[in-house]
């Protein structure tokens, strides 16, 4: 994308599955957001439509898959998979191969993929890893003869280009935010290592149809204002989502529980997006006044949703791996702590066992759980608003904790899996403000 982009193209970035921090990055290195697809969690039409909607004025659009290239939800289907999102998108794949410490193995390799399922077209492949160009030139050896796709390059083994990792995967961009001076490193790197030329000839056009925008409801903007918590601590937010709120009539506010001690002022609702509270737990914390602010809005009952990070920070307290407490705002009545390991990974489908700021019980909706903390203490009956399954349809516990009109989860939903989602959240924070906003 550095590369692409530095060539003076306008790059247009997707990452395949519900992954918040490399499209980040994307967005960074390639000047635009970068949006999620993903083949359970939306339905092929709402793909096809994200793709077409955010290709319209691009030149180049660049899909980052998810796992390895057929890895889905099991064995027997391509069902979630990088390649189910190639072919329904009609898009060639690049295939990248980890090649430290392989030869001629590598040949055996790419030729079971590129031979595993006709329907998939290939652009060509790229190696990681290489300890040498010598050792591209073995590679480039192995392959002659025994697959179809080019070679289009290799990357030697380079520690300085590594983004850091953490608990939750890559150091987000809010704390590795990428400079000009690294982006220019990472363009060369690809001009000097990548036949990019060779790339950009065999890529197809774009298929541009159906991307409409996203339908607005036609209510005005200005009636509706909800705080949305964006800094280092909270910074997962599928685009998506704000846009549906957006067009659902809500105009977004941002605000920081980091650094701000007051909330911006004419609010009718909240929305806390997950990210690293855990590492800021001390600041927010502190910020004593936010706290009590956000307390006392939500026993006004000022509709409030809040997912996984954003949920940690509406409980009463967040502990650590070493035993220690920080008080949070304590609008619903749970504790939190931190693992040392992971508690919890995977899609998630919730049908609402009642009613809630998001909709009418029985609305269903999708997302994704991914977290090293656990509920160590509080009452149980703030539970069980949303009945929750596994992508394979088994039962997991209860999950959906209300308060008043406080509700939080550890599941990141994708509000494009239900737009009424949005809307329900709007109105209800329409109706708010009609009874607590007099003239």
């Amino acid at each position: 994308m550095a590369a692409l982009a530095a060539r003076g193209y306008a790059v247009a970035p997707f990452k395949v599955g519900p992954d918040f921090i490399d499209p980040g990055h994307h967005s960074r290195v390639a000047g635009r957001v970068s949006r999620n697809l993903d083949g359970w969690m939306l339905s092929r039409a709402y793909n096809l439509e994200t793709f077409a909607r955010h290709t319209i004025d691009a030149d180049i659009a660049v899909v980052e898959g998810v796992m390895g290239l057929y890895d889905g939800y099991d064995g027997r289907s391509e069902a979630g998979s990088t390649a189910q999102m190639a072919k329904w998108l009609g898009l060639p794949v690049v295939l990248v191969v980890g090649a430290r410490s392989m030869a001629r193995s590598a040949a055996a390799l790419v030729k079971g993929f590129e031979g595993f399922d006709d329907a998939l077209s290939f652009a060509g492949v790229m190696f990681n890893h290489l300890g040498s160009d010598r050792h591209l030139g073995y590679l480039k050896e192995a392959m002659d003869g025994h697959v179809r796709m080019p070679v289009l390059g290799g990357l030697v083994r380079d520690a300085a280009i590594a983004i850091p990792e953490r608990h939750l995967g890559l150091v987000t961009r809010d704390d590795h935010d990428l400079s000009a001076e690294h982006r220019r490193r990472l363009a060369g790197l690809i001009e000097s290592r990548i036949n990019l030329d060779e790339l950009i000839r065999i890529l197809p056009e774009i298929d541009r149809r159906g991307g409409a925008s996203i339908a607005s409801n036609g209510m005005n903007s200005a009636d509706v204002r909800i705080g949305v918590a964006r800094d280092a601590a909270f910074c997962f937010y599928y685009p998506d989502n704000l846009e549906l709120l957006e067009a659902a009539g809500a105009r977004l506010v941002y605000f920081s529980p980091l650094t701000d001690s007051r909330l911006p002022e004419g609010l009718d609702g909240l929305y806390f997006g997950g990210g690293y509270p855990e590492l800021h737990a001390g600041t927010l914390s502190d910020n004593r006044s936010l706290r009590q602010e956000i307390r006392h809005l939500s026993r006004m009952n000022m509709p409030i949703y809040g997912e996984c990070g954003g949920f940690m920070y509406l409980c009463r307290e967040m502990g650590d791996a070493e035993g220690n407490a920080f008080p949070m705002t304590g609008c619903l009545p749970l504790d939190t702590r931190m693992l040392g390991r992971l508690k919890a990974l995977g899609y998630r489908e919730i049908t609402q066992a009642q009613a809630t700021v998001l909709g009418p019980a029985g609305q269903t909706m999708r997302g994704h759980e991914f977290h090293y903390s656990t509920i160590s203490g509080g009452a149980v009956d703030a539970s069980g608003a949303y009945r929750m399954t596994d992508r394979a349809g088994m039962d997991k516990a209860a999950e959906g904790f209300v308060a008043r009109q406080t509700l939080g989860s550890y599941v990141h939903l994708h509000f494009g899996s239900c737009p009424q989602a949005a809307r329900h959240f709007v109105c209800a924070c329409g109706r708010w403000a009609a009874e607590h906003k007099k003239d």
